[in-house]
């Protein structure tokens, strides 16, 4: 049994197809036929059944999940070797929305680069909702997004707060006011992020709360499509006070402030408990949370 015969079962049972496999690792079909039917021997057991669709069998179930449990064993080896070098170095991946990359970012990716030009660092955006689980299973080593729910599967460290607040364009009629209550939110147009982000959960408990059904022209995944919608004026929105920050200064979005939506929300950086963090996490982690400027993201002007 070797590493690469691992590999090849694991990317079988994510694509349920050899030669699809094969396309994905850079192998000829009958090299990945010929993987699959060395474990067979070796182990004395079948792990595929190769009727179409193709599946794991019982077995191959079973030898997955070890597989899994080996490979990640062989990587945290390597990382704890070149660890001995006590250079930082290693790849990152990192989950976090749309609109939180686009804002915190590109300075501490630039800072660590510059510093650290041995970490390489791939960013996963995803809706706020799936970070703590990939961050828990271990599709991305490292998670940014807000802290609304405890897992104690995971480590949490706050990096700032934000709110949430109502945005219109200027030539919307609320453009006229400066504060309003939720209660004016009745029944003007709202232009909505969608379920699974943290925005809209967050909207949805305040209508709840003040038994108020929206009425909800768009919804959209992204507070950048969202502002985009808004200063074309087709309709109002409660997005982060964060992702408006620029648009504000410009004056292509009005900032409304609604009191029932003045809560401040924790921002942090996510990690599952107990894992081995190689040097780039740790100097990744560390830097993050040592950039003051992050501090001051939600903060009033």
């Amino acid at each position: 049994m070797n590493l690469n015969q691992l590999e090849t079962l694991i990317t079988i049972s994510k694509t349920m197809s050899f030669r699809k496999a094969g396309e994905i690792l850079n192998l000829t079909q009958p090299a990945v036929s010929a993987q699959i039917k060395s474990l067979e021997d070796e182990f004395k057991t079948m792990l595929i059944d190769r009727n179409q669709p193709v599946k794991l069998t019982d077995s191959g179930l079973l030898f997955l999940e070890h597989a899994e449990k080996i490979l990640q064993i062989v990587g945290e080896l390597k990382e704890k070797l070149q660890d001995l070098e006590q250079t930082p170095r290693g790849h990152i991946h990192l989950g976090t929305t749309t609109s939180i990359a686009m804002q915190i970012l590109p300075r501490v990716l630039s800072y660590v680069q510059d510093q650290f030009p041995y970490i390489k660092t791939t960013i996963h955006s995803m809706p706020s909702s799936q970070i703590m689980t990939n961050v828990e299973n271990g599709t991305v080593d490292i998670g940014i997004a807000y802290l609304f729910e405890r897992n104690p599967a995971l480590e949490t460290s706050v990096l700032y707060y934000d709110i949430f607040e109502l945005v219109v364009s200027p030539k919307h009629p609320l453009a006229k006011l400066n504060h309003t209550t939720v209660e004016s939110l009745r029944d003007i147009p709202m232009i909505m992020l969608t379920p699974d982000t943290s925005g809209r959960r967050f909207a949805d408990q305040i209508f709840r709360k003040f038994d108020i059904v929206p009425n909800i022209v768009m919804e959209l995944p992204s507070s950048e499509e969202v502002k985009r919608m808004v200063e074309l004026n087709l309709g109002a929105a409660i997005i982060s006070k964060m992702s408006i920050a620029n648009e504000t200064k410009m004056g292509t979005l009005k900032m409304i402030r609604v009191n029932e939506l003045e809560i401040i929300h924790p921002v942090g950086v996510i990690y599952k408990s107990g894992r081995y963090l190689n040097s780039a996490m740790q100097q990744f982690l560390n830097d993050l949370k040592g950039m003051p400027d992050l501090m001051h993201f939600g903060e009033s002007e």
